[in-house]
């Protein structure tokens, strides 16, 4: 949970912005907080802010946690928050609002929660004792879903003021950007939190503005920060040593007493708040692909993937993911070491091979020492692979874990998942 300083300060800086936001019953939470892994929302130190019971989100199935929240939240027309753990919880619980609505509309006329896989019929009982039938509702809800969906977040909620993502940058911002496209047209998305190796470093004072910058808080945990790139005898460098501009690895250690931890996570430094940093996360040195050493950066992959993306005309991203030919064993066959990547597409149905070798273009065009390890044949040619709709929805119930999605996979059971969904 954070700690009562984070939170404050988010409701503080939430309420200046948004001042119907702390409205009692006026925020809805999306978030699978499965046993074992507690997590408390946002503005945990003000309980009567959210309309969603805590049992919904404490399920043993994350699909089943967000579509029995998702039905509370149908019933307050008059929120004005909806608040998510990840960006990714947000889309998703939009993807079941889209293709199961006719029976939540269903729900809500009767005042009754459907059976569901992952749904224990005694939670069942208790959530199903808070429901009332409310016809208007479902009525409304069916009007609106037969309109479409593009807006349909202001629709369905017309007094909502902000959706809230505790984490939206990284891999979680394809599906932010998703969702201002779509369902979410018009509101402004507020990420008020920054946290590493499961610790509570800063927080963005700043719910207005569309980048988020955090405000790393001193006295929250002890941080250390090592220059990017590094130099031969890498030092560490402390909070008033950093230079606005410059990216630096972060180390922390989280409690007095603890080991240095180093996060892998990369910051920038955007400027200076009362003389405390503000910073920028950048990428996760985790998501680095690399089977000669050649070091490819997550979001530099993304730009690559979004440059070839614009020469397939019609083709909308909805997910990506990346494996190294090392993790596929003796099924990637006699070939040099390569990337394999899995893209779920809209728009387009098949790619022809010219189009699949655009990836591996662009790829050449934006890393020298990628194209020198191919022109060697060090490194073999992309594979790309594309998967059906809702593959990706599956993995993030696969991980487990309310984490965000990994860009690049290390385990061979969430390899044979997605392999399993190959189409093309």
């Amino acid at each position: 949970s954070p700690p009562p300083q984070g939170s404050l300060l988010y409701l503080d800086a939430l309420g200046t912005a948004f001042p119907r936001a702390l409205a009692r019953r006026g925020t809805a939470l999306l978030h699978w907080t499965p046993p074992g892994c507690p997590r408390a929302p946002a503005g945990w130190p003000l309980p009567t802010l959210y309309c969603t019971p805590a049992p919904a989100g404490a399920l043993p199935s994350r699909a089943a946690a967000l579509r029995v929240q998702l039905l509370f939240a149908l019933r307050q027309r008059a929120l004005h928050v909806l608040e998510a753990g990840l960006a990714a919880e947000l889309l998703d619980a939009l993807v079941v609002l889209r293709t199961e609505w006719p029976q939540l509309a269903q729900d809500l006329a009767l005042g009754r929660l459907s059976p569901q896989p992952g749904l224990p019929e005694g939670v069942r009982d208790q959530l199903q004792a808070l429901l009332t039938p409310d016809a208007a509702r479902a009525a409304e809800l069916c009007t609106e879903c037969a309109r479409g969906f593009e807006g349909i977040a202001m629709r369905l909620w017309p007094q909502l003021d902000v959706v809230v993502v505790r984490t939206a940058h990284g891999a979680e911002r394809l599906y932010c950007d998703s969702l201002r496209q779509s369902d979410c047209q018009g509101l402004p998305f507020y990420c008020p939190f920054y946290q590493a190796a499961g610790t509570l470093l800063g927080v963005n004072l700043w719910p207005a503005e569309p980048a988020p910058r955090f405000l790393l808080c001193p006295n929250w945990a002890f941080c250390e920060f090592l220059p990017c790139p590094a130099n031969k005898e890498p030092r560490t460098v402390l909070l008033d040593e950093l230079w606005e501009g410059r990216k630096y690895g972060l180390v922390v250690t989280a409690h007095p007493g603890e080991y240095r931890c180093c996060t892998g996570e990369v910051l920038r430094v955007a400027g200076f708040h009362k003389q405390c940093p503000l910073v920028e996360p950048v990428r996760r040195e985790s998501q680095t692909l690399s089977v000669r050493g050649e070091s490819i950066p997550e979001e530099q992959f993304c730009q690559s993937l979004w440059h070839a993306l614009r020469m397939w005309p019609g083709a909308h991203l909805i997910d990506y993911v990346c494996v190294e030919s090392s993790l596929l064993g003796d099924s990637s066959g006699p070939c040099a070491p390569h990337y394999e990547v899995f893209l779920e597409l809209q728009g387009l149905r098949d790619l022809s091979e010219g189009q699949r070798y655009k990836l591996d273009q662009c790829l050449q065009e934006d890393f020298p020492v990628y194209k020198s390890f191919r022109f060697k044949g060090s490194i073999g040619p992309l594979r790309l692979h594309l998967v059906k709709p809702g593959t990706f929805t599956r993995l993030r119930e696969a991980l487990g874990s309310p984490l965000p999605m990994p860009r690049v996979l290390r385990k061979v059971q969430l390899l044979q998942l997605i392999q399993g969904s190959v189409i093309s």
